[in-house]
């Protein structure tokens, strides 16, 4: 299988973020990128770097406005007196439709839903080579790839349009979609990652060109809390398009599989032509973040189960935090694809 990663990537190194009122240690190191490397060479995938696509394919889904900001704003703040090397925002409008300030620490509030999407001076860079990735393994399934794994890091699916979030600023299984769509493709996301991926349903919720399934870890008590649950099956002409399968706290291999079989069948249904998988490892039983319990064995299961649909896969990597099994987890998922 062929993957995809840029160097560039290493550059984005968040050190904190806030979660139930302590400052914590970032978990998005990274370190990430040498085991996901190692675990996706062990299932056989060989590297390549990406072409610089420009910013016309990631500006298709995220507003100029917000590339602006990206780019620009870790130098603005660093000329506020007593600023933070990293940019986290302390203040947030009640409204995506309120004004739009000049300031940087407000447009920080408007463009970050959270503070675990800290920018530091490599974050810009960072996440504009993961994006790159995601495209060109988008244009790998254009070429006649029936696979491919893109090492996409930082991640990306809880980034709308123009708001950052959850270690996320450009969504990068997005962009490899609507990539694929403007090729002539009916692409679906499946999203795998224990969290919803509220940034991927925000920026699909009203069109019906192309599907977005999320399992994730019910959000009723569990990061996003405000989006991915069931109710939320789209809007306008994209009602019916948004399928979100929420699982109880602590779910186990075999729960998880049945629960895959629903969103197969809703996948097969959409006539997807060409699937994106935004590949979560952190459901494991033992990621950092705990909220399901699949097992390594488990992870061949899915990946198995995703190959029985039998069309072109995109895996593009979302969460999984340092764990022992992180790297085992990849492997093990891509090889119960490959060998299915």
């Amino acid at each position: 299988m062929k993957a995809v990663f840029d160097d560039r990537q290493w550059n984005h190194d968040p050190k904190h973020f806030m979660a139930n009122g302590a400052r914590l240690a970032n978990p998005e190191q990274p370190r990430r990128i040498e085991v996901l490397q190692n675990g996706a060479k062990e299932a056989g995938c060989v590297f390549q770097t990406p072409a610089n696509h420009g910013l016309g394919p990631i500006a298709s889904l995220h507003s100029a406005e917000y590339l602006v900001f990206l780019q620009t704003i870790h130098k603005r703040w660093s000329r506020i007196e007593n600023a933070s090397d990293e940019v986290i925002p302390n203040v947030h409008p009640d409204r995506r439709t309120a004004s739009y300030p000049r300031s940087a620490v407000g447009q920080a509030g408007f463009h970050q839903a959270d503070t675990s999407c800290p920018i530091a001076a490599g974050t810009w860079e960072a996440a504009y080579w993961s994006a790159q990735s995601a495209i060109e393994g988008a244009d790998l399934m254009l070429t006649g790839e029936q696979a491919a794994y893109v090492l996409s890091r930082p991640p990306g699916h809880h980034a709308f349009g123009d708001l950052a979030g959850g270690f996320c600023f450009l969504n990068n299984s997005g962009i490899a979609a609507e990539r694929l769509l403007r090729a002539g493709k009916r692409p679906a996301i499946l999203d795998v990652d224990v969290h919803h991926g509220n940034g991927t349903q925000g920026i699909f919720y009203d069109r019906g060109d192309v599907l977005t399934v999320s399992i994730h870890a019910d959000p009723e008590r569990f990061y996003p809390f405000f989006w991915g649950h069931a109710h939320e099956r789209g809007d306008g002409l994209g009602r019916g398009a948004n399928l979100n399968l929420p699982l109880d706290r602590g779910t186990g291999d075999d729960t998880y599989l049945k629960t895959l079989d629903t969103a197969l069948e809703r996948i097969q249904a959409f006539g997807t032509d060409v699937l994106v998988v935004a590949l979560g490892l952190d459901a494991y039983e033992n990621d950092p973040l705990k909220g399901l319990a699949v097992t390594t064995p488990g992870f061949s299961r899915i990946g198995a189960a995703i190959a029985g649909l039998g069309l072109p896969t995109l895996f593009v990597q979302e969460g999984g935090y340092l764990a022992d099994e992180l790297g085992h987890n990849l492997t093990s998922f891509l090889t119960g694809f490959e060998t299915a």
